[in-house]
């Protein structure tokens, strides 16, 4: 069989800058602490701090069952 070739495609070019210039755009205020450093950017990672306290209460917990199961099936 032989290959299909793709119909090429009319693509429009860009459209051209307006003549009045750039758009302004309307930009969240910038909170900058006492170091000059900006604030604005606060992620939330308490899910994180969730599942890394079950992971190591769950490491933990297999853990003494290996040292406690070691002491019975010697």
């Amino acid at each position: 069989m032989g290959r299909k070739r793709k119909k090429s495609q009319y693509r429009r070019p860009a459209a051209a800058p307006s003549p009045t210039g750039p758009t302004s755009f309307v930009t969240a205020p910038r909170l900058v602490d006492s170091f000059g450093r900006s604030r604005s950017f606060n992620p939330d990672y308490t899910y994180v701090r969730e599942d890394l306290r079950r992971i190591g209460i769950l490491a933990g917990s297999f853990i003494v069952l290996l040292i406690v199961g070691s002491f019975f099936f010697r």
